[in-house]
């Protein structure tokens, strides 16, 4: 890792642990959390060991923020709040379990957490208040029906998608999560919104940017 001359030691300091949470997730994600090791993942962050212990203290620390950093390594897309972009949102995850190296590593340290001894609901809670703020958004623009409960439901929709992302990574290695995620909604919208609204709907993912 470079350091800039004259850079501030707080900057210095948010920069290195930048750099040392990306890089344990692209080892977490090669190797799983047995397989990674703080060797290995000083070797890919270019930190020394003083400067990797002092922002962490073990693998586990490092399991812990990686988890908890899952929407830091996501962009998600642009759009006016409301059923479209939660949609959106669901479609755009999907293309980043495949392309995001970063986010990947983060859910797959999420699901597996339990093997590890590792109990810790953070970046679930998170997706749930960023479904909730779509919902929400949702039923002041009268999309919803007026019995919706948005939180319950932004619960329920974080728990249907983890299985089902599971389901296909364990079935196609998330060949077919587009689909999969497709099909997920044509049964729940019902539950959400009448007839008129569905049609005025696109559920199929958009169009991503070219990785680069």
């Amino acid at each position: 890792m470079r350091i800039l001359v004259g850079e501030p030691k707080q900057e210095r300091a948010v920069r290195t642990r930048e750099v040392i949470l990306r890089a344990a997730a692209a080892v977490f994600d090669e190797c799983g959390y047995t397989g990674a090791s703080i060797s290995k993942i000083m070797n890919r962050s270019g930190v020394t060991q003083g400067g990797m212990y002092f922002h962490f203290k073990s693998k586990e620390a490092l399991a812990h923020a990686v988890m908890a950093s899952q929407q830091e390594f996501v962009q998600l897309p642009a759009g006016r709040d409301g059923l479209q972009r939660l949609i959106d949102i669901t479609f755009h995850i999907a293309g980043e379990l495949a392309d995001n190296v970063l986010f990947r590593a983060s859910v797959r340290l999420a699901v597996e957490q339990g093997e590890l001894g590792i109990h810790d609901d953070t970046a679930y809670q998170e997706w749930a208040e960023l479904f909730h703020t779509q919902l929400v958004a949702a039923q002041r623009d009268g999309e919803l029906y007026e019995d919706v409960d948005v939180r319950e439901f932004a619960t329920v929709l974080v728990g249907a998608y983890t299985g089902t992302q599971i389901f296909s990574n364990a079935a196609t290695h998330r060949e077919d999560l587009p689909q999969r995620v497709a099909a997920l909604w044509r049964y729940l919208l019902p539950a959400l919104t009448d007839a008129q609204t569905r049609r005025g709907l696109r559920v199929q993912p958009c169009a991503r940017a070219a990785a680069t």
